[in-house]
């Protein structure tokens, strides 16, 4: 394994974090007199800003190293999940969008209290919240143990929590004071570190294989590495799988859920925030792309060992811990200063993600939940909300610190899969909200009632047909896009139930 950090890496790690400081005393100087300023930027977010946002908000440190993972392992069929996304933001942009701007929403679930009353915003909210605690703190684990690794070539626990604290100071400097439009420009600086780092090693890992293209791609097509379309009716990124349970997650997580919407919501009109969710899924692909392309040469650098000249077997583990591919290269390969490049990269992936649900979060719990509440027991000015935003960015981000050490801790002391329950629990939770917003806007069904019966319902089944719940007793194997449709289903059928009191 390489030694720790040179003169020249730590050159980079502290040019970047210079940059984040200064950007943030900049972007921390916007003028917040509402909360709709705080949350929404006002609806003054240009359109191109707001795409580039939700670019960086899909990806994570989780991204930054799972894309090379699963080309390295499998092939490039995991393209077909943003082709999938691609219908989702069509959907998502002509059915949702117009909808949340004609009752001028600040959050999605606003449009669940048109419908059937104030009780299922509240529901909707807390859901988000409670999915977005686990899943955003297992992320947030998983960039820390990213960083860990490369910073201090260890994962114990000070340094883990270290890496974390890097991370949510990171996140703070920006969520605090500036509020979403802080969030938002700063993620373009995130986007351009990490897509750029990623092109760096492409690049380089390009140069280090001794083969010109040609050879190149025929080695990979005889592997079958260049597969794109799976029309197996198996799990995975089956075309089925992505026409069926993929799609629906992913209209919900680019229109259901507040951490990626609230971006499009920041916009002056629909019409641009229409356009900001398309732009960004076509941003999305291609860097999508960059990241199964170094899956591939990674491919090529290991299980070709005639075009690296290595000799060493890989062996994925790091004090007893599993690893991607992406990290061993990194720890054993890496050159000096491309490994500062490196891990700015994956610093900056994995607080693109962590800064905006702060925002996401604190809009939610304010917005939704804080604020009706207190206006119905005394008159207070739009600063009072704007404070009490901060300070819940305050206490998510000490909220989701907690719970990626827990991560931690479980993943080092128990079998039990915390870690996938923590970062599949948001798709329990989209489950029930698609079921919600289904009824809500293509029938006449549902009430007050069945929203809480159906957000409990669709968790509850994906829940269920977890492999280490029911999989352990019938030996259920169902793929995880297969559960979202199934959830979706059972959420949706529990909304018929009722009848629309409204």
């Amino acid at each position: 394994m390489n030694s720790a950090f040179t003169l020249i890496d730590w050159g980079v790690f502290f040019a970047y974090f210079l940059v984040l400081t200064l950007t943030s005393v900049i972007l921390s100087q916007t003028n917040i007199k509402s909360t709709r300023d705080y949350f929404v930027g006002g609806n003054t977010v240009p359109m191109f800003a707001a795409a580039i946002s939700v670019l960086a908000t899909s990806q994570s440190a989780a991204t930054f190293l799972g894309g090379p993972e699963y080309s390295y392992g499998k092939d490039l069929t995991f393209i077909g999940f943003y082709l999938s996304a691609f219908l989702a933001v069509i959907f998502v942009a002509k059915v949702l969008i117009p909808r949340f701007y004609a009752i001028n929403a600040v959050t999605v679930y606003e449009l669940l209290e048109k419908r059937y009353g104030e009780s299922a915003k509240k529901q909707a909210g807390v859901m988000f919240l409670i999915g977005r605690l686990f899943a955003s703190g297992a992320r947030l684990y998983i960039g820390a143990l990213a960083i860990s690794m490369i910073l201090f070539l260890d994962i114990t626990a000070s340094h883990v929590a270290i890496s974390i604290a890097i991370l949510m100071l990171g996140a703070l400097a920006y969520a605090y004071y500036g509020g979403v439009k802080s969030v938002i420009f700063s993620d373009i600086i995130q986007a351009v570190t990490y897509i750029g780092a990623g092109i760096a090693v492409l690049v380089y890992l390009y140069m280090a294989i001794d083969a010109d293209f040609s050879t190149m791609v025929s080695t990979l097509n005889a592997d079958n590495k260049l597969k794109l379309l799976d029309f197996s009716l198996g799990g995975g990124f089956s075309v089925w799988a992505l026409l069926g349970g993929w799609l629906l997650l992913n209209i919900a997580a680019y229109g259901l859920d507040q951490d990626m919407t609230q971006r499009a919501l920041a916009c002056k009109d629909a019409e641009e925030a229409q356009r900001s969710l398309i732009f960004s899924i076509l941003l999305t692909v291609p860097v999508a792309i960059l990241f199964l392309l170094i899956g591939l040469l990674l491919y090529l650098y290991y299980q070709h060992p005639e075009m690296s000249g290595l000799g060493t077997e890989v062996v994925q583990k790091f004090d007893g811990e599993k690893i991607t591919i992406f990290m061993y290269y990194i720890l054993h390969e890496m050159p000096e200063g491309m490994r500062g490049l490196v891990t700015v990269g994956a610093i900056a992936a994995a607080l693109s993600s962590s800064n905006s649900v702060l925002g996401a979060m604190s809009s939610v719990a304010v917005e939704d939940l804080y604020k009706p509440w207190k206006l119905k027991r005394e008159n207070v000015d739009e600063m009072h909300f704007v404070k009490a935003g901060r300070n819940a960015v305050l206490f998510f981000a000490v909220a989701l610190s907690l719970m990626a050490m827990l991560s931690y801790y479980w993943q080092k002391e128990t079998e039990l899969p915390l870690l996938s329950f923590a970062l599949g629990v948001m798709a329990f939770a989209y489950t029930g909200l698609l079921g919600v917003y289904a009824a809500a806007i293509f029938t006449k069904r549902g009430n007050a009632t069945t929203v809480l019966l159906s957000l409990i319902g669709g968790f509850t089944t994906v829940l269920l047909l977890q492999p280490y719940i029911l999989g352990t007793v019938f030996d259920l194997k169902l793929g995880f896009a297969w559960q979202i449709l199934l959830g979706t289903v059972v959420a949706f059928g529990v909304m018929m139930t009722g009848k629309n009191r409204t």
